[in-house]
């Protein structure tokens, strides 16, 4: 069974806002009472919180989509809805929080650290809320907004001071295991180690966190073995440690081919070449085991490395080891100095920002883009004509329709606001203080039927008085409408 996951792609939803409520009082002996109607609760946010006691991205791994709970809706009586409570997802320290195109959006380090992924929708005004001096009883009310989709990955890079890399059964589970009260699995096949282990290391006044990565092979930086999915985990170690295994039995590998191999892959994945190195040449418990480190200890050695004759099984050279991870791990400590708090950054709008922008598409459709016209969209109920003729009076009042003229928008244009088109008549909504007088209604929005034409009267008039054809003969018919005719077109003369 899967124990250990440090990746995961996660389909992020926040809560959706509550709707207002559309309500009149009405209350014996008070007729028209005024409107009563709640605002909507907001939805809940999706938070990501960087808790200790976890160390595995496990429970997404069963759990990849998440919703917070939505606002309800606004009620009567000026009782707004209940907001969604915001869900809190516990991550362990270490998880960098990715777009699924790889870009970053949260390095998430430290204890407590909060990061919000998915924003709520913010709850809808009820009519009680949209009432003023001239719109008095306003019969429509908002919408909720809908709250954030998001689709992210979270990558899990262990925080760890010193990082034991090497070969297969190399003797790293074994070594972390000799330094610290990490337990890890044991035994004597290749990749015994499929996850990461840490281990909290005390020498004198330094205490220090171990990682101990899966076993690396040659190619572990293009996808052989576990290296892919494991180099990163060596990202944020300050030390890094070779354990060689000095009582292989395979003939093709020695100890400087073994830290060359593992040099190249480190190389090849990139943004490593800083760290401090240290090399543990292991197993001398063994006899074959000491008298090859003897003989490559002066070869390293020369390269500028600093080597260690270590047991695992015995302890034996622990002690030197350890001292020596400690001064590295203290001097990195000092070279980055106090950690600094999370500064909040205030950027104000500019002054000369509208908040919108207007643009034409390549199809023709002129788009305007801006939080506040795409979010007054969202909440617009357009199946009620107040409501409609209150959004068009916004966007002239926010300045939508100046800039779509000055744009080349002519009126029948197509015009795009978030996922809703509009046929542009700026003839229609030119009055951005306009109350209607019916409520639920706007007489700017009613098409008005085409005034006919004085023949088009004639004919219909002619049509009902046409007496049947057994009643009166063809001539006498056509003598007698031309008459009604002339007569009818003599008194609209005179009415005009």
């Amino acid at each position: 069974m899967t124990s250990f996951v440090d990746r995961v792609a996660l389909r992020i939803q926040a809560g959706d806002g509550g709707h207002g409520c559309v309500s009149i009082h009405r209350e014996k002996f008070k007729p028209l009472g005024g409107p009563d109607g709640g605002n909507g609760g907001h939805g809940g946010d999706v938070l990501l919180v960087v808790d200790p006691g976890s160390h595995t991205l496990l429970d997404f791994h069963y759990r990849p989509r998440i919703k917070a709970p939505n606002g309800t809706q606004g009620q009567g009586a000026k009782r707004d809805g209940a907001a969604g409570t915001d869900l809190v997802l516990p991550v362990p320290d270490g998880t960098v929080v990715q777009t699924v195109a790889g870009e970053v959006l949260a390095d998430l380090v430290g204890a407590g650290t909060t990061y919000v992924v998915a924003r709520g929708g913010r709850g809808g005004r009820g009519n009680a809320a949209l009432a003023n001096s001239r719109r008095k009883a306003p019969g429509f009310a908002e919408l909720g907004e809908p709250g954030e989709h998001r689709e992210v990955v979270l990558e899990l890079k262990s925080v760890a001071d010193v990082g034991l890399v090497g070969f297969p059964s190399a003797g790293k589970s074994s070594l972390i295991s000799a330094v610290s009260a990490a337990r890890p699995k044991v035994a004597d096949y290749p990749f015994t180690t499929l996850a990461p282990n840490l281990g909290v290391v005390r020498v004198a006044d330094t205490t220090f966190t171990v990682a101990d990565v899966p076993g690396l092979i040659p190619g572990a930086a293009t996808g052989k073995g576990l290296g892919l999915e494991f180099l990163r985990h060596v990202e944020r170690c300050a030390v890094l440690v070779h354990v060689i295994d000095t009582a292989t039995m395979e003939s093709e590998r020695d100890p400087i081919r073994d830290i060359d191999a593992i040099e190249a892959e480190l190389t090849a994945y990139g943004g490593l070449s800083d760290r401090p190195r240290l090399v543990a040449l292991n197993k001398v418990d063994i006899t074959d085991g000491r008298t090859l480190a003897e003989l490559v200890r002066p070869e390293l050695a020369a390269r500028g490395l600093r080597v260690f004759e270590v047991s695992a099984a015995t302890r034996e050279g622990l002690r030197e080891l350890t001292n020596a991870m400690a001064e590295l791990v203290s001097a990195s400590r000092g070279a980055r100095g106090p950690v600094e708090p999370t500064r909040t950054v205030l950027r104000p709008t500019p002054i000369d920002d509208s908040g919108f922008a207007v643009t034409q598409a390549p199809d023709g459709v002129f788009v305007v883009a801006g939080a506040r016209p795409e979010r007054w969209v969202r909440q617009t109920n357009f199946d009620n004509d107040e409501a409609v003729g209150y959004l068009a009076d916004r966007l002239a009042r926010l300045g939508v329709e100046d800039a779509l003229a000055k744009a080349g928008a002519e009126p029948g244009c197509t015009v795009r606001i978030g996922e809703r088109e509009f046929d542009w008549q700026p003839t229609v909504h030119s009055d951005p203080d306009h109350v209607s007088a019916v409520r639920g209604a706007d007489e700017r929005l009613v098409d008005r039927p085409r005034r006919r034409t004085a023949a088009e009267r004639l004919a219909a008039r002619n049509a009902r008085r046409r007496p049947p054809a057994d009643e009166a003969t063809a001539g006498e018919a056509a003598a007698g409408e031309a008459g009604e005719a002339a007569a009818e077109t003599a008194a609209e003369g005179n009415e005009q």
